[in-house]
């Protein structure tokens, strides 16, 4: 019976074991207690809009992204504790667009202004369908 003891305890330990190092390498994502809204110019079409969500979603602590290409907004769910809004408006920036953080809102503001919950994307951002330069040739360096 000590012998089957021990291969119990052997097998706890292995399994405790095996998930403590699955939960390392498991990212847990951000919860957002803030939103940014941020006012841009530059944007022309959709693939300007994704060269603005890759670079947020790439900063720690962003939950949400939305970009309106036609009405040069772009609103981010954040995890205050994680990042700040001012960062966020400089990723926008350093993405080619000009950028400045409109206001700061809590989800619940959000909710009442908007009637939804943030990542609930219903903005307009159609392509601008240009031939020869895209994107790239309108954008306004900040």
């Amino acid at each position: 019976m000590h012998t089957r003891s021990i291969g119990t305890t052997m097998l706890v330990v292995a399994a405790v074991s095996i998930v403590a190092v699955l939960a390392l390498y498991v990212r847990v994502g951000a919860t957002a207690d803030k939103i940014a809204v941020i006012s841009t110019g530059g944007m022309t079409c959709e693939n300007c809009a994704g060269t603005i969500r890759k670079a947020l979603e790439r900063e720690k602590g962003v939950a949400a992204t939305e970009v309106d290409v036609a009405g040069g907004w772009v609103v981010v769910g954040f995890d205050s504790k994680m990042t700040r809004p001012d960062i966020l408006a400089d990723k926008v920036s350093a993405t080619g667009f000009t950028a400045a953080l409109h206001s700061l809102l809590s989800p619940e503001q959000f909710r009442q202004r908007t009637g939804r919950d943030i990542g609930n994307d219903r903005g307009a951002s159609g392509c601008c369908g240009s031939k020869g330069g895209g994107c790239n040739a309108s954008r306004q360096k900040s």
